[in-house]
């Protein structure tokens, strides 16, 4: 059994921002799937299905993303799955726009999503895809910066990326981390978020409308 944890904050006012691409990929993947999020009794909805032979969950927290851990725990209390087998989706300012890079375990890299999920679950031995959303801002204003749109110029570079990151989801819930590593491996000079690539140049420039709603 799988797990893929999407972080990000719930509410009209942060579809389609930086800090949400976490829930942007999620979404991607369960229309691509064919997948639709039920609500839960507690702070998340998911989804689930089976791919390859291989049960799966997908889960977004709809708390504020400083308090992604609380519903995670939620979740796991309700569902019994390993922390090895649970992918967490998260944004990294660390990262150019588009890049996206995968880590099995270790600290939260200032991420507030992510030190709440490894406060709560006393462990961070759970992987990570790291989806890069630059960091163009000055001394002080990354608050604003993450919880801005990406612009037009960056969007060919998202959607390419986000395709990837759909791909790489696909692997984890066939059969976990290492799968999606070898992937990750032989593919990522194809996706590497380089605008510049021949193979970037067929993208509409557009994240889809549909991802402006939380299915």
């Amino acid at each position: 059994m799988y797990v893929v944890v999407g972080l990000g904050n719930p509410g009209a006012k942060y579809e389609l921002t930086r800090h949400n691409i976490g829930f942007q990929i999620l979404d991607r993947f369960a229309r691509k799937n064919k997948l639709k999020f039920i609500s839960s009794k507690k702070d998340y909805v998911y989804s689930e299905g089976v791919m390859n032979s291989s049960d799966f969950f997908l889960m977004k927290p709809t708390s504020f993303m400083n308090l992604s851990g609380v519903p995670v725990l939620d979740f796991l209390d309700d569902h019994s799955v390993d922390i090895e087998n649970i992918l967490v989706l998260v944004d990294d300012v660390n990262l150019p726009v588009g890049e996206i890079r995968l880590r099995k375990s270790g600290s939260d890299g200032g991420h507030n999503g992510i030190k709440s999920i490894i406060y709560h679950l006393q462990s961070d031995s759970f992987p990570r895809l790291r989806f890069g959303i630059g960091n163009e801002f000055e001394k002080g204003e990354m608050a604003e910066f993450v919880l801005a749109k990406f612009v037009k110029e960056e969007l060919i570079v998202i959607n390419k990326s986000v395709e990837f990151a759909v791909e790489l989801i696909e692997e984890f819930v066939s059969g976990g981390y290492k799968l999606m590593l070898d992937f990750y491996s032989k593919s990522k000079k194809n996706f590497s978020g380089n605008a510049e690539q021949s193979n970037l140049k067929d993208s509409d420039g557009s994240i889809p409308p549909e991802n402006s709603k939380n299915e």
